[in-house]
């Protein structure tokens, strides 16, 4: 066991060795080797296998773990102490302007990089790697980077200004002061807290002592029932009036005792020298009894001119810039109003934490503040920290104040035992007696020798299996048991197998697929680093048909733009036939959360151009508008033609669903067993459709996303 490896179930032992630099393999006991897709799912096939978990190729951007992210009630938390569930607040565009919205953490982990500390003009301060990414007038940008070379990116410089509300306050614990100033603004506020004096025949006295306290918002009801129990008043709880069309249901609280009543009034009576915390809960009270906060405007009302003093006092200790509006009504109400936008109000509501959580929310307010975001200095620390990252559904999230990328993180982390940052990219879980428990599960007299897909979570021929060898023992227990399987893999190393392969398609049907999504060998650097070449992938092709086997290609994802031009496919399709390939499916880029954020980002660095099209495509999905897939048909079908590989010219490629012209690498004719697949087979259309289920389609439906 390596030192400060984390705790795996069923772990043998973890392992570094000279033939895979920055790789830690994880070998590991499983439990089973055969995963059911569900009965509902849309994928082609009922079970898959699955030798390894994790994958070295992955974009890590990370923040120091006290950096403070916006929930979706309006308070903060560090970074660091996020779970995955949480909810959030990150942005989304909606026609002109971008809007907080609320979101979720989908993904949290840790990793060590470089720090760089950011400091903006309004005093905001953000420790972060080099790498990670704020929104800015001119888009997302790096802390660090270089018009030219190896580290050319958009990267933030003195000339930039990022988005958000800026510099807040941290939140402060309630103490004795601040639970007595939120009980004075509450009970004064909103309450009814009286002595009733009766004289009464024959009786000393016949006093009524009543605390009550009615609201709708039970949230803050909550608090002063805690915080009065703290000072040993007990209050019990009712149902002040029910719900209406018009009204929602008041819950109260109450007391009748004369004691209770007596603390009470001592607790809330305005104190000679009121503290920052009085001041504080005070004002967290007021805002609960007797503010509001909709459509960009803060307000506290009252009409008693000792609560509206006090009121102002606070306001102005803490330096609220306030406007007081006399509207002259005959009650004599007076509202303050604090001035400054979401900046002053995210303030506000750090500063003093009211109970009232939708009194704080942002989610719908427009991107919009005065505050200054100027960056005026990037300096690197010169050291390596620990930071922590999220993936959220919109892609971004609020830290410390201004929006925030979130990293990019495949969706099948959910399923590993480790976290998906550093862990992720360069720990690998292997698992040791697969073919074992294979054997065990195969022979089972319940075993109703279904299809089984290989490579649709992890790719089964990635560098572990070098080492490893699980596949020749997989393939073994498949053909031996009269098992039907299929292979997808972009890896050159499935070359080692072929004569095994060659053996078993003479006793059970066999389908092979390698994936190929880029022709170009500039873009295919670009966005698939450290994965076989095109050329090597086809070659590979060549070797799989010259050994007698049936081979399809996956030309996919499709890249509008840029990978869907006439010569551009052409090109492919020419080298795919002159490979060989038996079919060819075709399957246009769908973004799905997490994908969407990296190819985004990388595609408004790498082709700003192209960014409003993209957003226009993928608005409303993670697919591509069927008006879209259409023209890919049309733009397709001659060219399978012309290279051969349509059904009228021994190839195979039809429509399917009206969706697009494609190859079909799930039928028999192109390698893909016969009747081992539902109708259709293995096609464009199937995987295109995307996974419903669980962790095997997901993980499917996201490889073929980035192939």
């Amino acid at each position: 066991m390596l030192p400060g490896m984390p705790s795996i179930r069923g772990l043998l032992r973890s392992v570094q060795v000279p033939e895979f630099p920055g790789l830690t393999f994880h070998e590991v006991r499983a439990k089973s080797a055969l995963n059911h897709v569900p009965g509902e799912s849309a994928m082609p096939f009922p079970w898959t296998i699955n030798p390894y978990r994790g994958c070295s190729h992955s974009c890590v951007y990370c923040l120091s773990g006290d950096t403070q992210v916006l929930m979706a009630d309006g308070r903060q938390r560090a970074i660091a102490d996020l779970r995955v569930g949480d909810r959030i607040i990150g942005t989304e565009k909606r026609e002109t302007y971008r809007h907080y919205v609320t979101t979720e953490v989908l993904a949290h982990w840790s990793t060590t990089k470089p720090a760089h500390r950011v400091e903006l003009a309004d005093g905001t301060e953000i420790v972060a790697s080099g790498d990670h990414r704020f929104l800015t007038g001119r888009g997302w940008k790096h802390v660090t980077g270089a018009m030219s070379g190896p580290d050319q990116r958009p990267y933030l410089t003195a000339n930039d200004k990022l988005l958000g509300f800026g510099r807040t306050v941290n939140s402060l614990g309630a103490c004795a002061d601040y639970r007595r100033g939120y009980l004075t603004g509450m009970v004064r506020g909103d309450a009814n807290l009286k002595v009733y004096r009766y004289e009464r025949a024959d009786r000393a006295n016949g006093d009524v002592h009543r605390f009550r306290l009615a609201l709708a918002d039970v949230e803050s009801l909550h608090r002063t029932h805690a915080y009065l129990a703290m000072e040993g008043i007990p209050t019990t709880w009712f149902d002040f009036t029910p719900a209406t069309e018009v009204r929602r249901a008041m819950t109260a609280i109450r007391t009748s005792k004369a004691a209770s009543v007596a603390r009470i009034m001592e607790l809330v009576s305005w104190p000679s020298e009121p503290t920052t915390a009085w001041h504080r809960g005070y004002l967290a009270g007021i805002l609960d009894a007797e503010g509001s906060r909709s459509r960009g405007i803060l307000r506290i009302v009252n009409t008693d001119e000792a609560i509206l003093a006090r009121t102002h006092e606070a306001l102005t200790e803490f330096g609220f810039d306030v406007a007081r509006e006399d509207r002259g009504l005959a009650n004599g109400l007076i509202a303050f109003r604090v001035r400054g936008g979401l900046r002053e109000h995210m303030r506000f509501v750090h500063l003093v934490d009211p109970a009232i959580r939708r009194k704080c929310s942002v989610d719908g307010t427009a991107v919009k503040s005065d505050a200054d975001l100027r960056v005026i200095r990037i300096q690197p620390l010169g050291l390596e920290m620990p930071m922590y990252d999220i993936t959220t559904g919109t892609g971004d999230f609020i830290a410390n104040g201004v929006i925030s990328h979130n990293c990019f993180a495949r969706r099948t982390h959910e399923w590993l035992e480790l976290d998906s940052g550093h862990d992720f990219d360069s720990q690998i879980v292997v698992k040791t007696n697969l073919v074992d428990v294979l054997r065990k599960e195969l022979a089972r007299p319940s075993w109703p020798r279904e299809h089984v897909a290989l490579g649709t979570n992890t790719d089964p021929y990635q560098r572990a299996e070098g080492r490893y060898r699980l596949m020749p023992g997989v393939i073994r227990a498949l053909t031996e048991s009269g098992t039907p399987f299929s292979i997808l893999t972009k890896g050159t190393l499935l070359r080692r197998d072929i004569p095994l392969l060659a053996e078993s398609a003479q006793r059970v049907p066999v389908g092979l697929g390698v994936s190929m999504a880029i022709w170009d060998d500039e873009l295919h650097d670009a966005l698939e680093p450290g994965v076989p070449t095109p050329r090597a992938r086809l070659d590979l092709v060549r070797a799989l048909t010259d050994a007698g086997l049936p081979c399809g290609v996956f030309l996919a994802p499709v890249l509008p733009g840029l990978t869907d031009g006439k010569e551009h496919l052409d090109a492919a399709l020419g080298a795919i036939a002159a490979a060989g390939a038996t079919g060819v499916t075709v399957i246009p880029l769908h973004l799905r959360p997490g994908a969407r954020e990296w190819f985004m980002a990388w595609l408004s660095t790498a082709h700003p151009e192209l960014t409003p099209r993209y957003e226009q495509l993928y608005a409303r999905r993670a697919y591509v508008p069927a008006d879209y897939r259409t023209w890919l048909g049309q733009r397709v079908a001659p060219l399978l033609a012309a290279h051969g590989l349509d059904g009228q010219k021994g190839g195979a490629a039809r429509k399917v669903d009206d969706r697009i012209a494609t190859g079909v690498p799930g039928d028999e004719e192109v390698g893909f067993p016969a009747g081992s697949l539902p109708s259709g087979g293995l096609t464009g259309a199937a995987l295109a459709a995307g996974p419903t289920g669980g962790p095997a389609e997901s993980a499917a439906g996201e490889q073929l996303a980035l192939l």
